[in-house]
């Protein structure tokens, strides 16, 4: 059971990710990638996430993925179960944004710029959730549905930090790609800075 402090712990430092699979030099952006039934981002980035006991938020947060260039902005997106997304379209064409998921089934259907109000859905269910636009097939976008509000993404080196953490004994994760999770226990003591890598 986590004790009650003001003084709040860090955690920071390294996933190893796999190398980038190979895509031309001059794609700069993110792609969801699937190989093997495994999806990951390309290149490669985790979300590394406190597992513990943690109340849901009152009132639930709203947070947005986009749609702009004719890709998802972010590609991945973790959020806390309880959260609803956005999804607002920042080109000038259709989107059709929808998932097939298991933690969450819908379509938001054909929809402009200025279609108000901005689509969303509400993510109760933790797992993830691919996304897909009906109109162009190369869109995709990953949405990790966590039941813990301490989470971050790694830059593309695998660094992280993670702020704001209570004190106690808890389950560090971090999620490589869909079929890989990695774990170590960790200790927090208030005020503190803990450094742990994933190998």
């Amino acid at each position: 059971m986590a004790s009650v402090s003001f003084a709040q712990a860090v955690i920071e430092g390294r996933v190893a990710l796999p190398k980038s699979r190979s895509a031309p030099v001059v794609n700069k952006r993110y792609e969801i990638v699937t190989k093997g039934g495994v999806v990951a981002t390309n290149p490669p980035l985790a979300v590394v996430y406190l597992e513990g006991d943690f109340p849901r938020p009152a009132p639930a947060p709203v947070v947005s993925m986009a749609q702009r260039d004719l890709a998802f902005v972010p590609l991945l997106l973790p959020v806390q179960a309880g959260t609803k997304v956005e999804f607002p379209n920042l080109d000038d064409t259709y989107h059709d944004v929808f998932s097939y998921s298991a933690p969450k089934r819908f379509d938001l259907g054909r929809y402009l710029a200025d279609e108000k109000p901005v689509p969303s859905q509400t993510f109760d269910v933790p797992g993830l959730v691919t996304l897909r636009c009906d109109i162009h097939e190369h869109m995709r976008g990953l949405i990790l549905v966590l039941a813990t509000p301490h989470f971050v993404v790694t830059d593309p080196d695998g660094h992280f930090r993670l702020e704001g953490l209570p004190a106690g004994r808890f389950t560090l994760r971090a999620w490589v790609d869909s079929k890989t999770t990695l774990a170590q226990p960790v200790d927090l003591q208030a005020g503190s800075t803990l450094k742990v890598d994933f190998p």
